[in-house]
Parts: C-alpha cells; sequence; structure tokens
C-alpha cells in the first residue's frame, strides 16, 4: 500500500507541519473607530517572523496596536487617525472618501472597522484612482480595480520590506529555514519525480505517470491529483 501524499500528511496538523505560530506577535489591527484620541505614538518598530514586512507598535488613548510599518516611519513618530488634512505622512490612518486621487496606500480594510485586510504584504501599494458618490476605486498590486466603501479606511504610504528580494538566499538551507518560519513547504517536489509509495505518479524513474492523470470522481481530499473532472482530454 501506499503513503499518503504531502496534502494529506500537512492536513493531520502534527507539529511537523504545523504554523510555529508561538513566535508570531499579535495580528495586524487598526486602532477602533470610537477612539477618542485623533493621534497615536509609534513606540517601536520590529521584525516579525511570520510576515514580509515589519510591524510598528503603535499606542493611542492607553491601547496599543500593531500595524504595517511603512518606507519613512520611525521610532516615536505621530500618526493621525481618520483626521482629514491637506498634507499626510507615511503610516496616517484615514478614511478612503478623504484620500486624494492617486495617492499610494496599503493596509486597506473590506468593511468599515474591519482592520487591514488588502495590501500588506511588503514593498506593496495600491493607489486610489477614482471616487463615486457611494464607493471608491482602489487599483490593488495585481492591477485588479476594486471598489470599497467611502468609510472605509486605508494607510498612507508604502508597505516596508520592499527590498528583502533582491538579496539572494545563497544557500538552500536559507530558503528553506525562511518558508518554514512562514509554514509554507519548501522545496515542492513534482509527484513524478517521487517514489511509487508516496504519490500516485510517482515511480519509473521517469515523467510517465504509469496510470491515467485524470483524478476519479471519489477519490479523497487530497488524493485529487492531476485533471479535476476535466470536460475532455487528449487532442482534438
Amino acid at each position: 500500500m501506499g503513503k499518503r501524499i504531502i496534502p494529506q500528511r500537512r492536513g493531520r496538523g502534527t507539529s511537523t507541519y504545523r504554523s510555529p505560530s508561538h513566535r508570531y506577535h499579535a495580528p495586524v489591527s487598526y486602532p477602533s473607530l470610537n477612539n477618542s484620541e485623533s493621534t497615536a505614538k509609534v513606540r517601536d518598530i520590529i521584525h516579525h517572523p511570520g510576515r514580509s514586512a515589519p510591524n510598528a507598535i503603535i499606542e493611542s488613548d492607553g491601547v496599543v496596536n500593531y500595524i504595517m510599518a511603512p518606507e519613512g516611519m520611525k521610532v516615536d513618530d505621530t500618526i493621525t487617525l481618520s483626521e482629514k488634512k491637506k498634507d499626510y505622512s507615511p503610516g496616517d490612518l484615514v478614511l478612503l472618501s478623504d484620500i486624494p486621487e492617486g495617492t499610494n496606500i496599503y493596509g486597506i480594510e473590506k468593511l468599515p472597522g474591519s482592520g487591514p485586510s488588502f495590501c500588506r504584504t511588503g514593498g506593496s501599494m495600491a493607489k486610489l484612482i477614482g471616487k463615486q458618490k457611494d464607493k471608491i476605486v482602489v487599483q490593488l498590486p495585481s492591477k485588479k480595480q476594486k471598489s470599497f466603501d467611502p468609510r472605509c479606511r486605508a494607510s498612507i504610504g508604502i508597505v516596508a520590506g520592499g527590498g528583502r528580494l533582491e538579496k539572494p538566499m545563497t544557500k538552500a538551507g536559507n530558503k528553506y529555514y525562511a518558508k518554514k518560519a512562514k509554514n509554507k513547504l519548501w522545496p515542492k517536489v513534482s509527484g513524478t519525480s517521487m517514489n511509487a509509495v508516496d504519490h500516485p505518479f510517482g515511480g519509473s524513474s521517469s515523467a510517465h505517470h504509469g496510470k491515467h492523470s485524470e483524478a476519479r470522481k471519489n477519490a479523497p481530499a487530497g488524493a485529487k491529483v492531476g485533471k479535476i473532472r476535466p470536460r475532455r482530454t487528449g487532442r482534438k
């Protein structure tokens, strides 16, 4: 009999494949909408092992929040919270309805008060490209345009950590531990290069599947490998 393939093995949830969340800090969030103060103080900027961008610890009205640090932010800086003004600084938290068109933003809320949901990766940014009466149009890093509620909030600037990909890994071990910190499996090996006991396509020391590549209808979760219920196969 064969072994369970890697997706099935990961789904068991043991420590081998479990995310090292005990090393993570608090989740990123924004101050409450009913916060009485209009400013927040940047207490510290820290490294988060599970994220691609540094985190900034801000304090407002005695409440501490973790946010994605933008480029140009420093310790002891003061950021504004939902306050309309002419010139914004990196990290200012502003309603989408108050942000001028063409401004670089990140950490966009999906719903008013839900916290940062879009554009959180290091070096990423979105751009506000249009305003209408009941919606704000934003161009995401993927160049896709999405509409948001004007009451949603976003941070001004570009997420820090954009240069992390410019430094080469140099060793496979560095890449392995970088992926492991974020609970990513690496390296990823194709099924045809595995042994016969490890994958349905493994064995025979070649790229030949040895069987049909269409997954059967009643295959268990994780074993649906190859073509999943294709309309047709082969040449026309």
